[in-house]
Protein backbone atom coordinates (compact mmCIF):
# COMPACT_ATOMS: atom_id res chain seq x y z
CA UNK A 1 0.00 0.00 0.00
CA UNK A 2 1.23 3.55 -1.18
CA UNK A 3 1.82 5.30 2.49
CA UNK A 4 4.24 8.27 1.45
CA UNK A 5 6.39 9.91 -0.95
CA UNK A 6 9.19 8.00 -0.26
CA UNK A 7 7.00 4.86 -1.44
CA UNK A 8 6.15 5.83 -4.72
CA UNK A 9 9.52 7.78 -5.40
CA UNK A 10 10.88 4.06 -5.08
CA UNK A 11 8.52 2.73 -7.29
CA UNK A 12 10.17 5.08 -10.15
CA UNK A 13 13.17 4.67 -12.53
CA UNK A 14 13.74 8.64 -13.73
CA UNK A 15 14.14 8.51 -17.57
CA UNK A 16 17.04 10.23 -19.30
CA UNK A 17 16.89 8.70 -22.43
CA UNK A 18 15.80 11.05 -24.70
CA UNK A 19 18.52 11.44 -27.71
CA UNK A 20 18.75 15.60 -27.32
CA UNK A 21 19.78 15.36 -23.65
CA UNK A 22 23.45 16.74 -23.42
CA UNK A 23 25.80 16.30 -20.30
CA UNK A 24 24.28 19.25 -18.58
CA UNK A 25 20.60 17.65 -18.72
CA UNK A 26 21.81 14.12 -17.11
CA UNK A 27 23.57 15.48 -14.40
CA UNK A 28 20.73 17.59 -13.88
CA UNK A 29 18.42 14.67 -14.25
CA UNK A 30 20.77 12.73 -11.94
CA UNK A 31 20.68 15.87 -9.21
CA UNK A 32 17.15 15.68 -9.21
CA UNK A 33 16.75 11.42 -8.75
CA UNK A 34 19.08 12.49 -5.12
CA UNK A 35 16.92 14.85 -4.27
CA UNK A 36 14.02 13.17 -4.54
CA UNK A 37 15.67 9.36 -3.45
CA UNK A 38 14.00 7.16 -6.57
CA UNK A 39 14.47 3.91 -7.33
CA UNK A 40 16.87 4.45 -9.85
CA UNK A 41 18.17 6.72 -13.10
CA UNK A 42 17.81 4.98 -16.51
CA UNK A 43 20.21 6.34 -18.83
CA UNK A 44 21.70 6.30 -22.10
CA UNK A 45 24.87 3.82 -22.43
CA UNK A 46 27.11 6.60 -22.50
CA UNK A 47 26.37 8.36 -19.46
CA UNK A 48 26.03 5.42 -17.39
CA UNK A 49 29.88 5.80 -15.91
CA UNK A 50 29.78 9.48 -15.27
CA UNK A 51 25.82 9.08 -13.88
CA UNK A 52 27.31 6.42 -11.62
CA UNK A 53 29.90 8.54 -10.26
CA UNK A 54 27.75 11.49 -9.97
CA UNK A 55 25.33 9.12 -7.23
CA UNK A 56 27.67 6.81 -5.55
CA UNK A 57 26.29 6.77 -2.33
CA UNK A 58 22.52 8.32 -2.83
CA UNK A 59 21.28 5.28 -3.06
CA UNK A 60 19.81 5.48 -6.30
CA UNK A 61 20.56 2.87 -8.51
CA UNK A 62 22.00 3.22 -12.35
CA UNK A 63 19.95 1.74 -15.25
CA UNK A 64 20.57 1.97 -18.74
CA UNK A 65 19.19 0.17 -21.63
CA UNK A 66 20.09 -2.33 -24.19
CA UNK A 67 19.24 -3.24 -27.48
CA UNK A 68 17.17 0.21 -27.58
CA UNK A 69 14.72 1.15 -28.53
CA UNK A 70 14.24 -1.79 -31.40
CA UNK A 71 15.62 -4.53 -30.04
CA UNK A 72 16.61 -5.74 -33.10
CA UNK A 73 20.51 -5.71 -32.45
CA UNK A 74 21.75 -9.34 -32.19
CA UNK A 75 21.89 -11.15 -29.02
CA UNK A 76 25.99 -10.91 -29.07
CA UNK A 77 25.85 -7.02 -29.29
CA UNK A 78 23.20 -7.03 -26.97
CA UNK A 79 25.00 -9.36 -24.19
CA UNK A 80 28.18 -7.02 -24.81
CA UNK A 81 26.10 -3.92 -24.39
CA UNK A 82 25.08 -5.75 -20.91
CA UNK A 83 28.70 -6.26 -19.71
CA UNK A 84 30.18 -3.06 -20.58
CA UNK A 85 27.11 -1.07 -18.96
CA UNK A 86 27.94 -3.19 -15.74
CA UNK A 87 31.17 -2.82 -16.03
CA UNK A 88 30.38 1.35 -16.22
CA UNK A 89 28.38 1.21 -13.00
CA UNK A 90 25.08 0.10 -14.38
CA UNK A 91 23.22 -2.21 -11.68
CA UNK A 92 19.71 -2.32 -13.71
CA UNK A 93 19.40 -2.90 -17.61
CA UNK A 94 16.43 -2.09 -19.65
CA UNK A 95 16.62 -4.58 -22.61
CA UNK A 96 14.23 -4.55 -25.93
CA UNK A 97 13.28 -8.05 -26.68
CA UNK A 98 13.37 -8.78 -30.68
CA UNK A 99 10.01 -7.66 -31.23
CA UNK A 100 10.50 -9.02 -34.94
CA UNK A 101 11.28 -12.61 -33.48
CA UNK A 102 8.77 -12.74 -31.25
CA UNK A 103 5.89 -11.75 -33.69
CA UNK A 104 7.01 -14.76 -35.78
CA UNK A 105 6.58 -17.14 -33.58
CA UNK A 106 10.12 -17.97 -33.57
CA UNK A 107 10.40 -18.51 -29.24
CA UNK A 108 13.67 -20.17 -29.26
CA UNK A 109 15.31 -17.09 -30.78
CA UNK A 110 13.61 -15.38 -28.22
CA UNK A 111 14.30 -17.22 -24.94
CA UNK A 112 18.04 -17.02 -25.96
CA UNK A 113 18.24 -13.45 -26.97
CA UNK A 114 16.83 -12.14 -23.05
CA UNK A 115 19.33 -15.63 -21.91
CA UNK A 116 22.23 -13.67 -23.37
CA UNK A 117 21.57 -10.43 -21.76
CA UNK A 118 20.66 -12.04 -18.33
CA UNK A 119 24.18 -14.63 -18.48
CA UNK A 120 26.13 -11.52 -19.56
CA UNK A 121 25.08 -9.72 -16.44
CA UNK A 122 24.82 -12.15 -13.04
CA UNK A 123 23.22 -10.34 -10.24
CA UNK A 124 22.32 -7.59 -12.16
CA UNK A 125 18.44 -6.48 -11.97
CA UNK A 126 17.11 -7.30 -15.97
CA UNK A 127 13.54 -5.36 -16.61
CA UNK A 128 12.39 -7.05 -20.30
CA UNK A 129 10.49 -4.30 -22.31
CA UNK A 130 8.29 -5.80 -24.65
CA UNK A 131 6.90 -2.87 -26.61
CA UNK A 132 3.14 -3.54 -26.34
CA UNK A 133 1.37 -1.12 -29.01
CA UNK A 134 3.27 -3.77 -31.38
CA UNK A 135 1.75 -6.97 -30.12
CA UNK A 136 -1.78 -8.59 -29.36
CA UNK A 137 -2.22 -10.49 -26.05
CA UNK A 138 -1.16 -13.86 -27.03
CA UNK A 139 2.23 -12.74 -28.39
CA UNK A 140 2.46 -10.84 -24.55
CA UNK A 141 1.66 -14.00 -22.98
CA UNK A 142 4.32 -15.68 -24.55
CA UNK A 143 7.16 -13.15 -23.77
CA UNK A 144 6.01 -13.17 -20.27
CA UNK A 145 6.89 -16.87 -19.96
CA UNK A 146 9.91 -16.45 -22.05
CA UNK A 147 11.11 -13.49 -19.87
CA UNK A 148 10.49 -15.56 -16.83
CA UNK A 149 12.24 -18.84 -18.37
CA UNK A 150 15.27 -16.82 -19.55
CA UNK A 151 15.75 -15.19 -15.89
CA UNK A 152 14.44 -11.79 -16.04
CA UNK A 153 13.71 -9.78 -13.04
CA UNK A 154 10.84 -7.83 -14.27
CA UNK A 155 8.77 -7.78 -17.21
CA UNK A 156 7.94 -4.21 -18.68
CA UNK A 157 5.11 -2.46 -21.25
CA UNK A 158 7.36 -0.37 -23.69
CA UNK A 159 10.38 1.74 -24.89
CA UNK A 160 8.23 4.71 -24.25
CA UNK A 161 9.39 5.59 -27.84
CA UNK A 162 6.29 3.81 -29.49
CA UNK A 163 2.56 4.79 -30.11
CA UNK A 164 1.28 3.56 -27.04
CA UNK A 165 2.30 3.28 -23.68
CA UNK A 166 1.40 1.23 -20.41
CA UNK A 167 -2.29 0.64 -19.97
CA UNK A 168 -3.91 -1.22 -16.62
CA UNK A 169 -5.18 -4.04 -19.22
CA UNK A 170 -1.37 -4.74 -20.36
CA UNK A 171 -0.59 -4.51 -16.58
CA UNK A 172 -3.18 -6.84 -15.52
CA UNK A 173 -2.18 -9.55 -18.25
CA UNK A 174 1.34 -9.10 -17.91
CA UNK A 175 0.97 -9.59 -13.61
CA UNK A 176 -1.33 -13.04 -14.46
CA UNK A 177 1.30 -14.58 -16.39
CA UNK A 178 4.47 -14.37 -14.37
CA UNK A 179 4.91 -15.71 -11.32
CA UNK A 180 5.05 -13.87 -8.45
CA UNK A 181 9.17 -13.75 -8.66
CA UNK A 182 8.91 -11.54 -11.69
CA UNK A 183 7.79 -8.20 -11.11
CA UNK A 184 6.13 -5.58 -13.74
CA UNK A 185 7.02 -2.27 -14.76
CA UNK A 186 4.87 0.25 -17.05
CA UNK A 187 6.77 2.59 -18.86
CA UNK A 188 5.41 4.57 -22.06
CA UNK A 189 2.95 7.31 -20.99
CA UNK A 190 3.65 7.13 -17.02
CA UNK A 191 2.91 11.49 -16.79
CA UNK A 192 0.60 11.70 -13.70
CA UNK A 193 0.05 10.98 -10.08
CA UNK A 194 -3.38 9.40 -11.17
CA UNK A 195 -1.88 7.30 -13.80
CA UNK A 196 0.74 5.47 -11.79
CA UNK A 197 -1.95 4.94 -8.77
CA UNK A 198 -3.95 2.95 -11.83
CA UNK A 199 -1.06 1.29 -13.38
CA UNK A 200 -0.23 0.21 -9.58
CA UNK A 201 -3.67 -1.24 -8.51
CA UNK A 202 -3.20 -3.16 -11.86
CA UNK A 203 -0.37 -4.69 -10.66
CA UNK A 204 3.24 -2.70 -11.68
CA UNK A 205 5.43 -2.02 -8.62
CA UNK A 206 7.85 0.22 -10.82
CA UNK A 207 7.62 3.00 -13.40
CA UNK A 208 9.30 4.88 -15.96
CA UNK A 209 8.95 8.29 -15.28
CA UNK A 210 10.59 11.37 -17.15
CA UNK A 211 7.47 13.61 -14.80
CA UNK A 212 9.24 12.59 -11.77
CA UNK A 213 9.37 15.47 -9.73
CA UNK A 214 5.80 16.70 -11.24
CA UNK A 215 4.22 12.96 -10.22
CA UNK A 216 6.18 13.38 -6.40
CA UNK A 217 4.88 17.12 -5.87
CA UNK A 218 1.44 16.31 -6.43
CA UNK A 219 1.48 13.43 -4.36
CA UNK A 220 2.85 15.44 -1.50
CA UNK A 221 0.42 17.98 -1.70
CA UNK A 222 -2.88 15.53 -1.64
CA UNK A 223 -0.79 13.92 1.57
CA UNK A 224 -0.58 17.52 2.95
Amino acid sequence: MIRTVADVAKMIDHSLLRPELTDDDVRAGCDLAARYDVASVCVKPCDVQSAAERLTGSGVAIGTVVGFPHGSSSSRIKAAEAHAAVNDGAGELDMVLNIGRLRAGEDEAVLADIRAVVESAPGIVVKVIFENAYLTDDEKIRACRLSEQAGATYVKTSTGFASGGATPADIRLMRAHVSDRVKVKAAGGVRTLDVLLKLNEAGATRFGATATAAILDELAARLA
